[in-house]
């Protein structure tokens, strides 16, 4: 940080994100100057879209996924009765973003269930859910308006009972009667949905919950952990798993059971294709590169032909 003629300059050299107090024509001037030696001294050109001046009162900045403002109320005080969130930095979620998230769960702005996730077991779509939601609502944490994701909370939670209901052939409040629980959370007990896989030995069981996330602003400094411990363990892959099923992932047939591996996710939705292959589909939607499919399915994979239904 760094004074000039009665400005205050912030600056953050590991992001690039400067912070200006002063007139416009200042900031404008000292953009120019950053420019100038960018392009003279490292041969490089500042981004239009990215190097915006803002004002922080009025517009929002965007860095890394949020919205910067400064905040302004006057009827917020203090234990003091004084004015206390004023001239302060603020952390928003974008309005975008959510909208963004809400939109492979919906159509015509209503919720809509997840077909091509059917072929998954009920753990594992609940789990999925749950991941894609706690990624987000973890990254805004720091966001004073994290509330703001409940209503991607009910989108999603309509979505996944909407894909559990496909999935049985039941109605969406039977899935709530069968999945329904009460989940344990540092906030205190929360309703929530809940699939149980049963093991045997005596092992305890695989539990996949949906819900239990708190969406309050949460600026607790977390601990990072740069070099986790490695745990070693003997058991086989879940590639390794599925093949030893020897049952085509597509056909259901138990003859001559292959692996069909892409290099990348990328690669299943290629620029100028229209219509996605149902091989393509089931592996977008379980986020894997492997398939195991029978001989015949193998070859009409590869060939561009339709696949066998079971």
């Amino acid at each position: 940080m760094r004074a000039t003629g009665g400005c205050t300059i912030a600056v953050m050299p590991t992001t690039g994100c400067w912070g200006f107090t002063g007139p416009k024509w200042e900031a404008e001037q000292i953009k120019a100057e950053v420019g100038q030696f960018l392009r003279e001294q490292l041969k490089l050109e500042l981004s239009p879209t990215k190097t915006l001046i803002t004002h922080g009162r009025t517009q929002a900045a965007r860095f890394l996924g949020y919205e910067i403002v400064v905040l302004h109320a006057d009827h917020k005080h203090d234990q003091r009765g004084h004015r206390s969130i004023n001239a302060a930095i603020g952390l928003k979620v974008p309005v975008d973003v959510i909208r963004a998230k809400c939109k492979p769960y919906l159509h015509h702005g209503r919720p809509i269930r997840r077909t091509e996730r059917t072929v998954d077991t009920d753990f594992s779509i609940v789990r999925q859910f749950q991941a894609e939601f706690r990624g987000v609502a973890e990254y805004y944490r720091l966001a004073f308006n994290r509330h703001r994701l409940s209503w991607l909370k009910y989108v999603m939670e309509r979505s996944l009972t909407k894909t559990l209901a496909h999935k049985f052939r039941i109605r969406v409040a039977q899935v709530y009667r069968r999945y329904r629980a009460v989940l344990a959370t540092e906030h205190g007990p929360r309703r929530g949905l809940q699939a149980t896989v049963h093991r045997d030995g005596g092992r305890a069981p695989l539990v996949a919950q949906w819900g239990g996330i708190s969406l309050a602003r949460d600026i607790t400094p977390r601990p990072l952990y740069d070099n986790p411990s490695r745990i070693w363990s003997n058991r086989r892959s879940e590639v390794v798993q599925r093949l030893l099923a020897e049952v085509c992932e597509l056909c259901g047939s138990t003859e001559q059971v292959e692996v069909h591996h892409i290099r990348a996710l990328k690669d299943l939705n290629p620029k100028g294709r229209k219509h996605l292959p149902e091989w393509a589909i089931r592996m977008a939607a379980r986020r894997r590169k492997t398939l195991i499919v029978c001989r015949n399915c193998h070859e009409n994979v590869h060939a561009g032909r339709p696949t066998r239904h079971p």
